[in-house]
């Protein structure tokens, strides 16, 4: 069974695939009728509205602990203190 960690990175990786389908599909739009339909601007609101929804649930699954932020690359260990005698 998934758990809280698992399930909210699945939910933002889906999220992300959808926004790049609507932001390839906002571009095929725009290649293929010139402008002249509002198809382009439909899939670029979808984007938008998708785009705030993942943000929204980077937000609540940080807030709630789900998600923990962490760096591409882990900080550096501190050396113990040097005692002097």
């Amino acid at each position: 069974m998934l758990g809280a960690m698992s399930w909210i990175k699945i939910v933002i990786l889906l999220l992300f695939a959808v926004i790049i389908g609507s932001l390839a599909s906002a571009l095929f739009h725009l290649l293929k009728d010139r402008g002249k339909t509002g198809r382009t601007l439909k899939a670029l609101k979808v984007r938008i509205t998708l785009s705030i929804a993942a943000f929204a649930l980077l937000i609540l699954g940080y807030m709630a602990g789900w998600i923990q932020p962490h760096g591409i690359v882990p900080p550096p260990q501190r050396a113990a203190p040097v005692q002097s005698q």
